[in-house]
């Protein structure tokens, strides 16, 4: 070992010289990649922290209403029904759904989960369940507050949440 080097276990080592001591000032590479890290950790917990909660409640009852559609498409193909699903018309006390065309013993809900909740059916009083395989395109408009979120099929596949490109005319 060198008698002119005393190291520390902060990493930093001490000189000594004839004057006195002098400390090799500084940080390690180790130590400035551990405080990216931290910070990079600390913000993506911020930004989840941040997410709007009427739009994370809007994706649960998009995916809710698609299991719900998938569901009741399938038991009206099987069953051989007409069905459809509307939503009610916006009013106080009158928020929600139903299906037409089950039988009662189906039990098919008729409302949200959050309240506030609004739908619409593009082009259509009513989304066409079955009893055919082949159904048409359709879609709904899902709305919470200043939220909005489009379920869409082609007729052939599942319902499903697409995307839509943001316009300033919205």
């Amino acid at each position: 070992m060198n008698p002119g080097v005393v190291s520390h276990a902060s990493g930093s080592a001490w000189r000594c010289q004839k004057a006195g001591h002098r400390r090799i000032a500084g940080f390690t590479l180790i130590e400035l990649l551990v405080v990216l890290v931290m910070i990079a950790i600390a913000s993506s917990v911020a930004s989840l922290a941040m997410r709007d909660p009427a739009a994370t409640r809007l994706e649960h009852e998009a995916a809710r209403l698609v299991a719900l559609l998938e569901a009741a498409r399938t038991e009206a193909r099987a069953a051989g029904l007409p069905a459809s699903w509307e939503p009610r018309a916006v009013q106080v006390g009158a928020e929600g759904f139903h299906f037409v065309g089950f039988p009662p013993s189906s039990a098919l809900p008729s409302n949200w989960l959050t309240a506030g909740v609004t739908a619409e059916v593009s082009g259509a009083r009513a989304v066409l369940l079955g009893p055919e395989p082949l159904i048409g395109a359709q879609r709904i408009v899902l709305r919470l507050d200043d939220q909005r979120l489009v379920l869409e099929t082609d007729g052939i596949g599942p319902f499903a949440a697409v995307t839509e490109p943001v316009t300033a005319s919205r």
